[in-house]
């Protein structure tokens, strides 16, 4: 597929192919790109994205995956469709993401979050979640949002998601769905024993506090894939990224919601008498 696109668009000696695995994010390959399409599946676009967000580069995505909810064209369309976004019949829609701080016990309280120290810096476009390392026992974490006490979770994960994550481990675990524009912040425990179990949507402005307080190890997961293990009094500190994702997009901002059933897998985008189960 991507060969075919190259010499399709007779891009060949003016495009470079990679996989996800060979992307680097301080790569100077993308310093000169308009553009960026991705082939493969949402997971596809979201290590992609570690390239293109910084620089402002706008992601076509074409689906050869499953569900497919950030990507904009079928596969089977790819090669006729392609050449209609790069004349101009597409705009560019931004979707917010989370700026995610890993504070070490007992630096909490410095101004200076995880940008100094022995913290670590991320920038999540689905979501960021605190959870049970690799031994089976529920994690013990104490909430705050905008430095208030929310409640303290018992649980095996508390997930901080994006309007773009939330039709991901969210969803699955009973989480809303938010249009895809919107710049809320959903807070979704997973499994809770204590603590509360709807979700809660929190305004772009709020600053959610994650402090780890059980004694086994515990795991930052962000966007499914970068981890860092937590141990007691490690704090997560979630808020919204100054950061945006870009994408390419030719439907109309309804074509969300037409299709939606359609790619959770129930049924052609017609309503359907079954129900999401959980």
């Amino acid at each position: 597929m991507t060969l075919a696109l190259t010499e399709r668009l007779g891009l060949k000696d003016r495009a470079w192919v990679l996989s996800t695995s060979e992307l680097d994010p301080d790569s100077p390959i993308a310093e000169d790109t308009e553009l960026i399409i991705t082939v493969g599946g949402d997971g596809t676009i979201i290590r992609a994205s570690r390239l293109s967000v910084p620089r402002g580069i706008p992601i076509l995505g074409i689906n050869m995956g499953r569900l497919g909810f950030m990507t904009e064209l079928r596969a089977e369309d790819a090669l006729d469709k392609v050449p209609q976004y790069l004349e101009g019949a597409a705009r560019v829609e931004e979707r917010s993401m989370l700026h995610v701080d890993y504070i070490p016990a007992g630096e909490r309280n410095g101004q200076n979050g995880g940008s100094g120290g022995k913290g670590v810096r991320y920038h999540a476009l689905n979501d960021a979640v605190v959870g049970r390392g690799a031994i089976a026992r529920l994690v013990n974490i104490k909430a705050f949002i905008d430095g208030a006490h929310l409640t303290d979770f018992r649980s095996d994960a508390v997930i901080a998601a994006t309007a773009t994550g939330s039709t991901g481990y969210n969803l699955s675990v009973g989480g809303p769905i938010l249009p895809p524009q919107a710049d809320e912040i959903i807070l979704k425990a997973v499994a809770p024993h204590v603590g509360m179990a709807p979700a809660l949507v929190l305004p772009v402005s709020s600053v959610v506090e994650l402090v780890v307080e059980t004694d086994h190890p515990a795991i930052l997961s962000v966007d499914g894939y970068m981890d860092s293990d937590l141990s007691f009094g490690d704090t997560i500190r979630v808020q919204t990224s100054d950061h945006r994702a870009h994408f390419l997009r030719a439907h109309p901002e309804t074509h969300f919601y037409e299709t939606l059933t359609q790619r959770l897998g129930f049924g052609g985008g017609q309503s359907s008498t079954r129900a999401i189960q959980y």
